[in-house]
């Protein structure tokens, strides 16, 4: 994936498009446990194997899951290289905003302390 800035802003779009619904997400965590067919990915759902097709389809078009042909089976794989992408994506924003901090801390930390007065003592009633 290229530097941060030069990622495809509708490579970002399908990718994060896809990992906002929740069943996808949860496709995704079964898929890093290694390779599964729709039937093993639709095991768990309260929803058809065609609409966790289609979910898979999603993934699929966004570049986060491969299927290939293994005789009569169709195993979905987890493209964890695109996942990378995106993270390394994120981080690059991550460091700029750590920096910044990290610059805002240092100019704090060399102006000379401020005295505030101290916060008056309330009595309590009997």
């Amino acid at each position: 994936m290229q530097g941060i800035g030069e990622v495809g802003e509708d490579e970002l779009d399908r990718a994060f498009l896809a990992l906002a619904d929740p069943v996808r997400r949860a496709l995704v965590a079964r898929l890093s446990r290694g390779p599964q067919t729709v039937n093993d990915l639709a095991a768990p759902f309260a929803i058809t194997k065609q609409a966790v097709s289609r979910h898979i389809q999603v993934l699929e078009q966004a570049g986060l899951v491969t299927r290939t042909r293994d005789g009569q089976r169709r195993p979905v794989h987890l493209a964890a290289s695109r996942l990378e992408e995106l993270t390394s994506w994120i981080d690059g924003y991550r460091l700029i905003h750590e920096h910044q901090f990290r610059s805002l801390d240092a100019v704090l930390a060399a102006r000379p302390p401020t005295h505030t007065a101290a916060a008056p003592t309330v009595k309590e009633e009997p």
